[in-house]
């Protein structure tokens, strides 16, 4: 059953759409301006900025609410990170943490005003050992900047988000960021063996360390991942690297149902198949993508899917051929196969046309990473057509199949008042039949602001107390991006 907080979410959701191309600053009192004021004097030329430009540029994400602070902060060193901190603390001053500005739930905007402090002058990527299998990484750091350093090296580093090429280490730890790559290796919190930490009152700490393997007390580097820049501010982190596999191939295979196609998943899994990535793709996202591309391909396709293995170019060739033998009784439309990097890429150009695709119907895609258990991927299918059907909203559904988490998409006309209003109560729904089926409302974007009214339904109130306790024994004058899902 659906929360108080979870039914008055659909208001709030339109209401922040409403006012997003029109953020609002709060009128600092007199004393936190002359604060801010004395912050500035204490740092480096260039950390600290006042001008319209900055406080405009920092004041929302991906998501379509924003917010104006009252000032932007550049530090430069960790030090500069602690003194900001400190100083925000003692004054009661707002901070929010800010990576590259990629996320879809308004976590970065700041709700209540204060400081947006944004790390991006800290991305040098300050050490790639291949002896210890390990990079030290500054958190502004480009996700891909990473992988391409460390793949030049014969080094792997697995977590891809979609936004790898402009999203930032800072923001994927923030967020636990995953990916298609997740299935077989895990997500960033499974690559995250040591942080430095500034917490709200500006103390360092240096959690965890370089060994894959440490038992040294509670893992406290890890409390901080997915923590969305409420418990402490990143400045370096120091990430497990694995060996980079030598070679890749992918199927692209087409069905004439979605039915038959988690039929298939379930093949390849019961065969005994670990890819490195499964993606599965509707009906509406590849009549969308058809559009596009002009693909002749995706004619009477209902389902898609992309499989991809890594290993040693002997074994994955061989594995290749079996995954067919695996998937052919299933009767696909058809299967194409890409080997190497550029046959690999030319499977995968397709995926990445969905999210430009879905963008092309005009419609406005309200786009959900929920995750379901593996084995009720069906049923999650059958919720978005069921919602399809009542409320008359077009769903678009990829992502993520191999670990369940697929980005359901609300297709809505923003032009037409029925169908916003449809929209509210058809994602109530959504979070609703998620949470039934024993799944989660969010996979790797977080909670941020566009999830926080339905916090009350996803996580119990004993959880959410352990939630406050932890934010209150760590930040307790609540200063670290407040107004979010914990209330402070």
């Amino acid at each position: 059953m659906a929360s108080a907080s979870a039914k008055s979410a659909p208001s709030n959701f339109w209401e922040l759409r409403s006012a997003s191309g029109t953020p609002r600053s709060v009128r600092p009192q007199a004393k936190r301006h002359a604060a801010l004021r004395a912050l500035a004097e204490q740092l480096e030329p260039g950390e600290f900025d006042f001008s319209d430009a900055a406080l405009q540029a920092h004041s929302g994400d991906k998501w379509f609410a924003s917010h104006l602070p009252e000032a932007v902060a550049f530090p430069k060193s960790t030090e500069s990170v602690s003194k900001i901190l400190a100083h925000a603390s003692k004054h009661r001053i707002p901070v929010t943490p800010r990576g590259a500005g990629h996320g879809y739930v308004g976590g970065c905007v700041p709700l209540k005003g204060g400081i947006a402090l944004s790390m991006r002058n800290l991305d040098r990527v300050l050490e790639i050992n291949r002896d210890d299998f390990v990079a030290v990484v500054q958190p502004a750091v480009i996700t891909a900047k990473l992988q391409d350093a460390v793949e030049r090296k014969g080094l792997y580093y697995p977590p891809d988000p979609a936004s790898r090429a402009e999203c930032s280490i800072g923001g994927n730890i923030a967020t636990n960021a995953g990916g298609p790559r997740c299935l077989k290796y895990g997500v960033t919190r499974d690559y995250v063996l040591g942080l430095e930490v500034v917490l709200a009152d500006g103390t360092v700490s240096r959690l965890g360390s370089r060994t894959h393997k440490n038992k040294t007390g509670f893992d406290l580097h890890r409390l901080f991942v997915g923590s969305e820049g409420m418990l402490g501010v990143v400045t370096e982190a120091t990430l497990k690297l694995i060996p980079l596999p030598p070679f890749r191939a992918c199927l692209g295979v087409g069905f004439s149902s979605m039915p038959a196609a988690i039929r298939a998943l379930r093949a390849i899994f019961a065969a005994g198949f670990l890819p490195s990535a499964l993606e599965l793709a509707d009906e509406f996202t590849l009549r969308a993508a058809q559009r596009r591309t002009g693909s002749k391909r995706l004619a009477g396709c209902a389902a898609h899917m992309i499989v991809e293995l890594d290993g040693q170019e002997r074994s994955v060739r061989a594995e290749i051929h079996d995954l067919v033998r695996a998937v052919s009784p299933l009767k696909p439309l058809f299967i194409d196969r890409g080997f190497g990097p550029e046959g690999c890429e030319s499977l995968w150009q397709l995926r990445r046309q969905f999210s430009y695709a879905l963008r092309d119907t005009g419609l406005t895609k309200l786009n959900e990473d929920i995750v379901v258990p593996r084995g009720r991927l069906q049923e999650l299918f059958r919720l978005a057509a069921g919602l399809q059907r009542k409320h008359g909203i077009q769903v678009a559904c990829f992502g993520h199949a191999g670990d369940g988490n697929i980005h359901v998409n609300l297709m809505v006309d923003e032009s037409s008042t029925t169908q916003k209003a449809a929209s509210e109560r058809a994602l109530d729904e959504l979070f609703q039949g998620v949470i039934a089926l024993g799944g989660t409302i969010t996979g790797e974007h977080g909670i941020g602001i566009a999830k926080g009214p339905w916090w009350p339904l996803a996580a119990s109130e004993p959880v959410r107390d352990l939630h406050q306790r932890i934010k209150t024994a760590l930040d307790p004058h609540g200063i670290l991006n407040p107004g979010k899902f914990l209330g402070s």
